[in-house]
């Protein structure tokens, strides 16, 4: 029996054409190949742009069944390489934290099964890479670029829900950049700059958490950048792919939203606010782990809250957030080296701008450690910017 994460919605917080291997659409044949892939596309005549998309990315998703001594579950995955790594969720391969070494199988789009092994876990973007033992005919998929997109563009998701492999749902990229808060029992319950926790709930009845798990975690949680969809997304699809209208992988499916009231699996399927982690940053993770069998994240060495209106800490969740008020910066961190003081109110880090705490959390992970950027903020109503290089976790 799969397991089930729950989490909460901070205050104020907070994520073009048919391609190439669609060309044979136009074509009059009954059947076209796409792609090289092998798949073939009945009645071309009347097949659209998510036809063509999904004919081209499905071979690269796979499902994962993945089983410890106590548990066992199922996910999503997506083939990165011809030496056979899998991205996928850190809460898929390790059943919310419940064991660090699962049984893992994995089913191609072909019917195959084969085998694979961690390579290791990133709980704090919740990014997992496995490898294939056997990577015989594999086909890997193509990345797009998730700092291209806009809100209004075609979003695919591909994946495993409730089980049924092979699955496809559309639907448009609903924003960009939201910050989540999810509760994960793979991560410890304070990490650093993390926010204060009077900022892990407010009045709007939501709550995120990943869509394979059902039961409640013990531990901390975990802030990402992510990007809404409404594509459907439910339980299954976790790790599964995210693609555009020319089949690029743009994000990696991670949560859904739920409108509260319980965490029972009646209550978990899709109401269209699902959430994926752009590409761009899990490229990165996944490049860390298969290198270093981690991943590297920034660290600002701050203790930060919600801003409200007057450069003060918020009080209220009913009240708007202007950016992420500093209430303590640790000596010697990369923060107070870079001239950060108590009192002052971060409102962009490079050309991101950041909303609350959380944003603020959330966007310096995304850094790898020893990067600097610049942190924009105001104090006593003037706007200053530092430049900081990040410390690590």
């Amino acid at each position: 029996m799969p397991l089930f994460l729950v989490g909460v919605l901070a205050a104020g917080l907070i994520g073009g054409g048919v391609g190439a291997g669609a060309v044979g659409l136009l074509g009059g044949d009954q059947q076209v190949d796409v792609g090289g892939s092998g798949i073939q596309i009945n009645n071309p005549e009347s097949a659209t742009a998510v036809t063509a998309a999904a004919a081209k990315a499905s071979p690269s998703v796979v499902t994962l069944s993945v089983a410890g001594s106590t548990a066992a579950g199922s996910g999503s995955g997506i083939i990165l390489d011809d030496e056979g790594h899998i991205l996928t969720n850190t809460h898929v391969v390790t059943l919310g934290g419940a064991t660090a070494e699962a049984e893992i199988h994995v089913k191609l789009y072909d019917g195959s099964v084969r085998t694979a092994q961690v390579v290791g876990t990133d709980p704090l973007s919740d990014l997992a890479v496995v490898q294939l033992e056997d990577t015989e005919g594999i086909e890997p998929a193509e990345l797009g670029t998730s700092s291209d997109l806009n809100v209004g563009d075609q979003a695919i998701a591909i994946g495993a829900p409730l089980g049924l492999d092979g699955t496809v749902t559309d639907g448009i990229i609903s924003t960009l950049d939201r910050t989540i808060s999810v509760a994960s029992a793979a991560v410890e319950e304070e990490t650093p700059d993390a926010p204060e926790p009077e900022e892990e709930e407010d009045g709007e009845g939501f709550e995120f958490y990943f869509p394979d798990l059902e039961t409640s975690p013990s531990q901390g949680s975990i802030h990402l950048n992510v990007i809404q969809t409404d594509a459907a997304i439910n339980q299954g699809n976790s790790g599964g792919a995210l693609v555009d209208s020319e089949g690029r992988v743009i994000g990696v499916n991670v949560a859904i939203a739920s409108t509260g009231g319980g965490i029972s699996e009646a209550e978990a399927g899709s109401i269209g606010v699902g959430f994926s982690i752009p590409i761009d940053y899990a490229q990165r993770v996944a490049e860390d782990i298969i290198a270093d069998g981690e991943a590297s994240h920034g660290l600002l060495g701050v203790t930060v809250n919600a801003a409200g209106a007057g450069e003060q800490p918020l009080e209220s969740g009913g009240s708007f957030t202007t950016g992420a008020y500093v209430e303590e910066v640790a000596d010697g961190s990369p923060a107070a080296e870079g001239g950060l003081q108590e009192g002052d109110i971060v409102t962009h880090v490079d050309d991101r701008r950041i909303d609350d705490s959380l944003t603020l959390t959330a966007t310096v992970r995304e850094y790898r450690a020893g990067e600097t950027v610049s942190v924009t903020y105001l104090r006593d109503g003037d706007e200053h910017e530092a430049e900081v290089t990040l410390g690590g976790m």
